[in-house]
């Protein structure tokens, strides 16, 4: 899992309908190297007229075992997530599920030319937006906005950290459900690397 896959960062599934894709999001860090004892989910990228369908693959999923979601990076959030709530309700709702087992993003360290891993086993997505707190928003032409200031990425950290007690403590991160699944990893491990504290394991999408 770990080596890079003919560069195209590709993975492909054979089945009897045939050769299936996924191109896969590229970061420049590595959150998880390796993950043992795992089961594959598959969300394919796929047009049907002038739409666009996330197409599940979950055959050989099991539920006592760590899960990677192979995603491809060119789905949009709106069709990325309602699949990701499902099956997290699923997972967590067996008679079977082991309490350790952990669910994992898969991407490519475009860097190193491997595989990586991102674990959100404890994170709630929530379709909307906030009823309260500061908003902390990654739109899709890939700004972010906290309440109604634009905000660089780079300077983000040091922006919430200045944030009042009460806007500091209630901080939401939201994503635009247009953006691309590739940005959104991009955007998750940019938000794993703020020193800030009391992270809430809830993410918004609208």
């Amino acid at each position: 899992m770990k080596k890079y896959l003919a560069f195209a960062i590709v993975l492909a599934l054979f089945s009897c309908e045939g050769k299936k894709e996924i191109e896969l999001p590229k970061a420049n860090k590595t959150i998880v190297a390796d993950v043992q004892e795992h089961s594959p989910i598959y969300i394919f990228f796929k047009t049907k007229g002038k739409d666009t369908i996330a197409d599940v693959n979950r055959k050989n999923s099991i539920v006592s075992t760590n899960w990677i979601f192979n995603i491809d990076k060119r789905l949009p959030l709106r069709l990325v997530v309602p699949e990701l709530i499902k099956l997290q309700a699923k997972k967590d709702g067996s008679m079977h599920k082991n309490e350790a087992a952990e669910n994992y993003f898969s991407y490519a360290n475009d860097m190193k030319k491997t595989m990586a891993f991102l674990p959100f086993t404890r994170v709630k997505y929530i379709l909307g937006k906030p009823k309260s707190g500061t908003i902390v928003y990654f739109s899709k032409n890939n700004k972010v906005w906290v309440d109604t200031a634009e905000v660089s990425k780079d300077s983000l950290e040091r922006y919430l950290n200045k944030l009042p007690d009460y806007k500091y403590h209630t901080i939401n991160f939201c994503f635009d459900k247009n953006d691309s699944y590739n940005n959104y990893i991009k955007n998750v491990i940019l938000i794993r690397d703020l020193e800030i504290e009391s992270v809430k394991p809830e993410e918004f999408v609208y």
